[in-house]
């Protein structure tokens, strides 16, 4: 994928501007792209119950920094990775679309 830097003016942006990123890095699907340069990922995991012995499928929604160089919106599988908190729910930041 290739990015155009007179495209992307966004200083939190971890390419073109300077949010270094760290920690977990995750895929999602978009769920919400209503708010201003933010998104919505809805993440799907397996969570381990040991009395059972069993594993059931949870999810949980992690708001994310939309960067206008990549411009995800709803629907889009997206990968997303940690950073710095950028507001007060705010702390990952899209990185990548898949192309699915």
């Amino acid at each position: 994928m290739t990015v155009e830097r007179s495209t992307c003016v966004d200083r939190k942006c971890p390419f073109h501007g300077n949010l270094s990123i760290r920690g977990k890095i995750l895929t999602g699907k978009v769920v919400s792209d209503r708010m201003q340069r933010t998104v919505v990922v809805q993440v799907d995991y397996l969570r381990y119950y040991s009395k059972y012995k069993r594993y059931a499928r949870s999810r949980s929604k992690i708001h994310a920094h939309n960067p206008s160089c990549i411009n995800a919106v709803k629907g889009d599988i997206v990968k997303i990775a940690e950073c710095r908190p950028l507001s007060k729910t705010v702390s990952f930041v899209v990185i990548e679309k898949d192309v699915r």
